[in-house]
C-alpha cells in the first residue's frame, strides 16, 4: 500500500487528513423512491439523506438495499436499476471509523407498508427521524447529508422513473 494521505470529511463537513492504510472499504447502497411528484428521504439531524447504508460481508447488493430501506423507513421495496455510482472518503461522527465508500444509487419501485422508525438501530435513534415524502419542487431548498449532488441525482432518477 502507498504512503498516500487522503482528505476525509465527517457529516458536518469537518476535514481530516487520513493515511490510506487506515481506511476501511465500505460498499453502500441507497434508494431513490418516488410517489407522484415526491421522493422518500430519510430525516437526519436538520436535513435529509437517501434511505440506505452499508453492505454487510456476504450480503448481495439488492438484499442490503432492501434491508437498509426497511430498517430506515419501515417500507418494503423492489430494487430497480442503478442510477449512479460514486465514491467518498468519510469519517464516522461517532465511531471515528475512516471509510472509503463506494455508493450505489438504485431507482426503486413498489414501496409497501407504513413509514416507521421501529427498525432503527441504537445509533440511528440518536440522529434520525421518520422518513418523509418530500415534494420535488422543494429539493433545492433542503439540506442533504451526503457527498453527492442530491438535487441533480434526484432529477436524473426522476426522469428515468417517468420514462
Amino acid at each position: 500500500m502507498t504512503k498516500k494521505s487522503i482528505i476525509c470529511r465527517d457529516i458536518k463537513g469537518k476535514k481530516y487528513k487520513v493515511k490510506a492504510e487506515e481506511l476501511n472499504f465500505r460498499p453502500s447502497v441507497y434508494a431513490l423512491i418516488f410517489k407522484g411528484n415526491k421522493i422518500l428521504l430519510s430525516k437526519q439531524w436538520d436535513g435529509y439523506d437517501f434511505p440506505g447504508g452499508g453492505v454487510k460481508k456476504g450480503e448481495l447488493l439488492e438484499e442490503a438495499l432492501k434491508r437498509e430501506v426497511w430498517e430506515e423507513t419501515g417500507l418494503k421495496i423492489t430494487p430497480g436499476k442503478i442510477v449512479e455510482a460514486a465514491e467518498d472518503f468519510f469519517v464516522g461522527i461517532e465511531s471515528k471509523k475512516k471509510l472509503h465508500t463506494i455508493l450505489l444509487y438504485y431507482l426503486c419501485n413498489d414501496p409497501k407498508g407504513k413509514i416507521s422508525t421501529g427498525n432503527f438501530d441504537e445509533n440511528e435513534k440518536k440522529y434520525a427521524g421518520p422518513a418523509e415524502w418530500v415534494n420535488l419542487k422543494d429539493i433545492k431548498k433542503i439540506k442533504f447529508y451526503n457527498g453527492v449532488n442530491s438535487p441533480k441525482l434526484i432529477q436524473k432518477a426522476y426522469k428515468l422513473h417517468k420514462d
